[in-house]
């Protein structure tokens, strides 16, 4: 495992650096793609009160000792592509004994989010009925509504729409038309 954390650069431009760059650092690490990780916290860099995002970038890499041996070329490789998004660059290297490393994989799932196996949002079937239009939430059988932690998902107003156009009619406002 070697996760390589950037701290002052934006999370998302890292999240680019690592869909750009995963396959060459694992060259350079002889290891799978799947052993390395990026950590972008949405965090900046200070120095003196001062905010350093995109000026100053430290990496930190932490991965097990057995790839001290090619550090070398990972710090070459950094540099220089980091310099691309940054004035300054700093990498510190935090080694660990790799029997200090544990991990549960869950064989019934995959190993991780890619593109091919990502939902994206509005894709999750919503149910219908017959006419066509969507159902009420409330008739969704997974809803518990003695559960006080349970989100209402149906009209709010229902039943109250006529006391809201009597309240704005003798409030002199003029009604919405549909």
């Amino acid at each position: 495992m070697i996760t390589i954390s950037v701290l002052g650069l934006d999370q998302y431009v890292v999240g680019h650096y690592s869909k750009d760059h995963t396959d060459n650092l694992a060259q350079l690490f002889e290891c799978d793609e799947e052993d390395i990780n990026f950590y972008a916290p949405n965090a900046s860099l200070f120095h003196q009160g001062v905010d350093q995002t995109s000026w100053n970038v430290l990496l930190i890499i932490r991965a097990s000792n057995k790839y001290e041996a090619v550090e070398s070329r990972v710090v070459d490789y950094l540099l220089k592509t980091f310099s691309e998004f940054s004035i300054h660059v700093q990498i510190e290297f935090a080694y660990f004994e790799e029997e200090h490393f544990y991990e549960k994989i869950n064989e019934e799932y995959p190993r991780f989010i890619t593109q091919d196996n990502l939902v994206e949002e509005g894709e999750e079937e919503t149910p219908e009925d017959p006419d066509g239009c969507e159902a009420d939430p409330a008739d969704r059988a997974d809803l518990n509504p003695d559960d006080p932690n349970q989100l209402y998902l149906g009209d709010a107003l229902h039943g109250v729409e006529g006391k809201i156009a009597v309240k704005k009619a003798s409030s002199g406002a003029k009604p919405v038309k549909k």
